[in-house]
């Protein structure tokens, strides 16, 4: 039993407790995120009553995950200066763009939260962008981030509604988060959340597989502090004549 204590011992034990510990740990919120993909996709918010956006969430906070599709009320001012058309958005058929002007959320210098005014076939045909003060009531959707780069960073079409393209065109900070106007605005024809590119259900399996991946991570970790024991354990051979004969030749 002293064998197992020794110094050596403790420091083996104490190092595979807290592998085993992390990757279980990491393994349980992987797999959490999961879950979480799931039951969302799951749950369809976008007939509840509107919610002020401050009560769904603040300019820092990260997405709420089960609040996918809330439809929520803001107030704010409109940024026409920094408005940018999304490519891909289909209806019936027919591909064109996502018109998104972001709303400073009560300052016109505080927050801004992109707003997907409308769909138009072609950036031309779209109306100028509104100026001035607004109430609107729109669906929460979390920023994508298929990870599809954006070809000319200098004009103002983008591939997808992601933040890292979105704050080169915005001088002010961005909620981690935009709305799909339950309404058309401005002329534009209506944005639906059908008009949302396919979802990526490889992220919810990658959050599965990372789970797995850990724990067999946690599992390797605890065989080797099960080898190294086991090894310490077993003494070793007695050196015979025979074998000092041998090393000396």
């Amino acid at each position: 039993m002293r064998a197992y204590l020794s110094p050596r011992m403790i420091g083996a034990h104490l190092l595979a407790l807290v592998c085993v510990g992390v990757a279980c740990g990491l393994g349980v919120w992987q797999y959490g995120a999961w879950q979480a993909h799931r039951e969302s996709e799951a749950v369809d918010l976008t007939q509840l009553e509107p919610l002020p956006l401050a009560d769904v969430m603040g300019s820092d906070d990260p997405f709420p995950g089960d609040k996918v599709g809330q439809p929520v009320e803001v107030s704010g001012t409109w940024l026409p200066d920094s408005t940018v058309f999304v490519e891909g958005r289909e209806v019936d058929g027919v591909s064109g763009f996502w018109v998104v002007t972001p709303l400073a959320v009560g300052a016109a210098d505080g927050p801004a939260l992109p707003v997907v005014r409308g769909w138009t076939e072609r950036v031309e045909d779209a109306p100028a962008a509104p100026s001035g003060t607004a109430e609107v009531v729109a669906w929460l959707q979390p920023t994508e981030g298929t990870g599809q780069a954006d070809d000319d960073p200098s004009d103002d079409v983008l591939p997808q509604l992601r933040t890292a393209d979105l704050v080169q065109h915005v001088d002010q900070d961005l909620y981690g988060a935009y709305g799909v106007a339950t309404e058309p605005l401005g002329g534009l024809q209506a944005a639906t959340l059908e008009q949302l590119p396919s979802p990526g259900r490889f992220t919810a399996l990658r959050n599965f597989l990372y789970a797995l991946e850990w724990w067999v991570f946690g599992g390797f970790a605890a065989f080797i502090w099960w080898r190294f024991v086991r090894e310490e354990r077993v003494p070793p051979e007695p050196v015979t004549q025979d074998d000092r004969v041998r090393s000396e030749a």
